[in-house]
């Protein structure tokens, strides 16, 4: 019924996006790694949407991407998870993280996912693997594309995961911004002070 929304984004909490679209303002579920990949309040974004209508309830699920719409629908696919645990997973790794544990079969790893379990790993396992493919993150929007795309790029040569490091460099961007200090630096400047906190935090 509805593909995508576009609007400003008016408040963000754990798994919850709030998203104003001409004076309407939409409450969507959300996995907190969507979340981090479509910048802050006030940014205009595109939110990718599922709408679970039951006759007991109705609810809007967002999506930073098609892609990771696409994955929520895989996640849909394996038994004994549904909507709201596809996204308490994939607001507990990245997914491109979740494609390669289970391309590798690493099932004691994929255990540890919070909301998988012994029993739901085994599943996600004979339901998933081989079978997810995603291409490279798009950026949300113009408005909230990564303006720190080389920091981005240098991490990814380093060895670490493109999209973890990514989602990493634009909360490091968010949280620095509210600092008039960080603000006033050159774009240069920004980018090594972020480059050096990515690296610490992602190790």
């Amino acid at each position: 019924m509805f593909n995508s929304i576009s609007g400003i984004i008016t408040g963000k909490f754990p798994k919850q996006l709030f998203l104003d679209n001409n004076g309407v303002e939409w409450d969507i579920c959300m996995p907190d790694s969507n979340i981090d990949m479509i910048g802050g309040v006030g940014n205009e974004v595109r939110v990718y949407t599922w709408l679970q209508h039951t006759d007991q309830l109705m609810n809007l699920y967002g999506f930073a991407t098609a892609d990771e719409r696409s994955l929520f629908f895989d996640l849909l696919k394996v038994d004994g998870i549904g909507p709201k645990g596809a996204v308490k997973i994939m607001s507990s790794v990245s997914s491109a993280r979740l494609m390669d544990v289970l391309e590798k079969g690493d099932i004691e790893m994929l255990e540890k996912i919070p909301g998988v379990g012994k029993k739901t790993a085994g599943k996600m396992m004979l339901a998933l693997k081989g079978k997810l493919s995603l291409s490279e993150p798009a950026s949300v929007s113009k408005s909230s594309s990564n303006p720190f795309s080389d920091v981005v790029a240098s991490l990814a040569n380093m060895g670490y995961d493109k999209t973890l490091a990514s989602q990493k460099v634009i909360q490091l961007n968010q949280e620095l911004s509210s600092s008039a200090d960080f603000s006033a630096k050159s774009q240069k400047e920004k980018e090594e002070i972020i480059f050096r906190k990515a690296i610490v935090e992602l190790a």
